[in-house]
């Protein structure tokens, strides 16, 4: 009996010795790393992402009742401050989301920023025809290239962030999508940064939008500050051009309180916007997909979520 308790207790002691040495004595440090699933893990820094599962409770019976008639296929207004939702139509069906897709394209890049803070432009990021306009062997810093992202729209500044990604321009698509699963997204598919048509099935849902938009404004104030930028002009240095830039679509010289968000258009997605509203108190997300007129559209829908809840919309032109 004597030797099968030393038998047993040697390999113990060992044991022990060696995890009191490497984890407390050795000046090496050695971490113990759980099996996360891959999607966990999307720095270029090998950090793990936090989950973030904010998922409002969307009432769905407001189909457009008692609210204005639009052409968009898909709209949801919710309002983040009495987290009701004032107006929503199909918001949880799968549509194309067009360059509302560079939304996801900030956040990766803001995660993932260059320790050099060096862009540099290649000839294969010089795609589609809205862009902020850059040039071949430019080199631009990140926070220069997201105002041509967002107030531009620029598909050629989304391509030259994916490029710079640390792993490449595939490696950042998937960093799209493994955001997008961090943050509950279940009806959404990235297959590049820009939204562009043509590289493979692209969608999401307005629900899905309100949540990853509310993402990016409350934990990226560079994003906020950026999306509310109404004109913004980038010096020239001696890596590019000057590069002036004007944001016409989201309202935000036209209704008091906008500020922000982002635009897209592709034949297949429609013109779709979001606007972010902060006005007398009230918070509001305003999500409008595959509309004919949705600047019009976006203004009747905020007076109207304004006006069910007792407030007074502001005059606007």
């Amino acid at each position: 009996m004597r030797k099968f308790l030393v038998s047993l207790l040697v390999p113990i002691f060992v044991l022990s010795v060696y995890f009191v040495y490497f984890f407390y004595v050795s000046p090496v440090r050695y971490s113990i790393i759980s099996p996360l699933p891959d999607f966990l893990f999307i720095s270029q820094n090998s950090q793990a992402s936090t989950l973030n599962l904010w998922m409002p409770d969307i009432n769905d019976l407001l189909e457009g009742k008692d609210g204005p008639e639009v052409t968009a296929a898909s709209v949801l207004i919710y309002d983040l401050t009495t987290k009701k939702t004032t107006y929503s139509k199909n918001s949880r069906m799968k549509v194309p989301l067009a360059s509302l897709t560079k939304i996801m394209t900030a956040v990766i890049a803001l995660e993932n920023k260059k320790q050099d803070d060096k862009y540099l432009v290649k000839k294969e990021d010089l795609v589609g025809e809205d862009s902020m306009g850059l040039t071949e062997g430019e080199i631009l810093s990140l926070d220069e290239l997201l105002y041509g992202l967002i107030l531009h729209s620029g598909n050629d500044a989304a391509e030259v962030i994916a490029s710079n990604y640390l792993h490449g321009r595939i490696a950042f698509i998937k960093a799209m999508n493994d955001k997008a699963k961090t943050l509950g997204l279940k009806d959404t598919n990235f297959t590049n940064p820009s939204g562009l048509e043509g590289d493979g099935v692209q969608y999401t849902t307005a629900y899905d939008l309100l949540v990853m938009t509310n993402f990016a404004l409350s934990n990226f104030p560079k994003f906020a500050k950026i999306a509310q930028t109404f004109e913004y002009t980038i010096p020239k240095t001696n890596t590019h051009e000057e590069f002036y830039m004007q944001n016409e679509t989201n309202l935000l010289s036209t209704y008091p309180g906008v500020k922000g968000v982002k635009t897209g258009y592709t034949p297949e997605a429609g013109f779709c916007l979001i606007s972010y509203l902060d006005y007398n108190g009230h918070r509001i997300i305003a999500i409008l997909l595959g509309s004919s007129n949705r600047r019009d559209e976006m203004k009747e829908l905020l007076d109207y979520s304004l006006k069910i809840q007792g407030v007074t919309p502001p005059e606007h032109i």
